[in-house]
């Protein structure tokens, strides 16, 4: 079967921008000597996540010699000739055919994504909502279950209780503070397992290695939404995670300017244990492939890019893989200084007598400490949440009184961010539902940013006594 044979070649340079064979995940980087411009092979193995976050996945353009990544605005690409326009078509040859499925801008992105989550392949897509649902739409169908934390982020779970079962896939709700709880809702029917590495909002740490195990244990895959933590404080896949989810938008952009998402394949799952047919039986859009024989490891992310976003369409703009690969440039410097700010932050509102409560990983205190001792070392990441005295109409005086803290529904941002959950991004839930989020009407939602600390606690302090 010819697309069989060849489609292994279109899995190894989306993974790794090289063809099948060569070393995995090197790329290239060229150095002006007096010759021109050298190729330098660059081995990640050696090379620290600082470097890889600046250089993984670029060539620099051989033409124009631009050392920054272009900006590919096309829709599509020229073909040499009939013959190798239906050679791409089939899958027999690597290379780019529309840009809603590949684009050079954008796979710089997944190779860098890829090297710093140390899956063996990525996909970039429209938004982190984009990315969990086709992430979970490539290997179930109606008819199937997914198991999952509560601890989940609104949209998530809106997604879960609602979308997700007119599509014939019912969800599983579990209290993912004790692992056991996945185990028990395991049926035969069950086909992934999915939660966030830090839950949004109730900021509870997920003891990835138990859970992995639990879902291994009964040839099941864990999907980790590792949006907070991002990996440069956490990476899922090296604790026994098979897939990883981002909402790009968040602290790899970094700023609040783009919207997008991606997928990360661990390539570490065996999708051939006879539970995921998606992935096994053959695909009749390309004449018969089977993923699991044509791709190996990357079997997962080729099927999710050459047929679900093929079908489904939630591509991402190259200008945004373009605002994403500026973000992770500067991510590691973004997270530590997040995590100090936090943490500081975190040890204020301890002490303040307006405050009932505070939940961040980083304190002593916290129900997911050790959990997060254990798989954060770098720190433990930007969000803070607090319980205000007075419930819900204090939390509206002081959100009305921040001055430096923007109102507004995200997280990851540079600027400091505040957001009352219960009456945003989770009004949509029942108060049952809620509780199990995490979210009550006094708690008040902080995405620490960059600012000087003194500035931050300055304006928490002064609309606490506004509240």
């Amino acid at each position: 079967m010819t697309c069989g044979r060849h489609a292994s070649k279109i899995a190894a340079r989306s993974s790794t921008g090289s063809e099948a064979g060569a070393p995995r995940h090197q790329y290239t980087h060229q150095t002006p000597t007096h010759r021109g411009y050298v190729p330098v092979t660059l081995d990640p193995a050696s090379a620290r996540f600082e470097t890889l976050a600046l250089h993984g996945g670029q060539v620099p353009d051989p033409t124009t010699r631009s050392r920054a990544v272009p900006i590919y605005f096309t829709t599509s690409y020229n073909f040499d000739s009939a013959e190798h326009a239906a050679r791409l078509f089939a899958l027999e040859e690597p290379g780019n055919i529309y840009t809603r499925i590949m684009n050079p801008t954008t796979d710089v992105f997944e190779k860098r994504m890829a090297l710093l989550e140390g899956g063996v392949g990525a996909l970039a897509v429209s938004s982190g909502q984009a990315a969990e649902t086709l992430a979970i739409l490539n290997i179930l169908r109606a008819g199937d279950e997914l198991v999952s934390s509560s601890s989940l982020y609104g949209g998530t779970y809106n997604l879960f209780a609602v979308t997700l079962p007119k599509l014939g896939i019912n969800v599983k709700f579990v209290d993912s503070s004790d692992p056991r709880n996945f185990k028990r809702a395991i049926t035969d029917k069950t086909r992934a397992l999915y939660a966030e590495s830090v839950g949004n909002p109730r900021l509870d740490v997920l003891d990835i290695e138990a859970v992995a195990k639990i879902g291994r244990d009964a040839g099941i895959p864990l999907i980790v939404d590792n949006t907070m933590p991002t990996p440069y404080l956490l990476r899922p896949l090296e604790h026994g995670a098979a897939i990883v989810v981002h909402s790009a938008t968040k602290f790899i952009g970094g700023h609040g300017t783009s919207i997008g998402g991606v997928i990360v394949d661990g390539g570490n799952f065996d999708w051939a244990n006879g539970k995921f047919p998606e992935l096994t039986e053959p695909d009749p859009s390309y004449h018969g492939v089977r993923y699991t024989e044509a791709a190996g490891p990357a079997a997962f992310i080729l099927k999710a890019r050459v047929q679900m976003l093929r079908d489904l369409g939630p591509a991402l703009s190259p200008f945004n893989a373009f605002q994403f690969l500026i973000g992770l440039e500067t991510l590691p410097l973004r997270m530590e200084r997040h995590s100090q700010n936090a943490l500081a932050v975190a040890k204020h509102l301890k002490g303040h007598p307006k405050v009932t409560w505070v939940a961040y990983p980083g304190l002593p205190d916290h129900p997911s400490y050790k959990i997060a001792r254990k798989y954060h070392s770098r720190g433990y990441g930007a969000m803070v949440g607090f319980g205000i005295k007075g419930g819900l109409e204090a939390g509206r005086r002081f959100i009305n009184a921040v001055k430096l803290f923007s109102l507004l529904a995200n997280i990851g941002d540079a600027k400091s961010l505040v957001i009352h959950p219960a009456s945003t991004t989770h009004q949509q839930l029942t108060p049952e539902q809620q509780l199990a989020t995490g979210v009550t009407e006094d708690f008040i939602r902080l995405s620490i940013g960059l600012e000087h600390i003194d500035d931050i606690i300055g304006d928490l302090d002064q609309a606490l006594d506004q509240a």
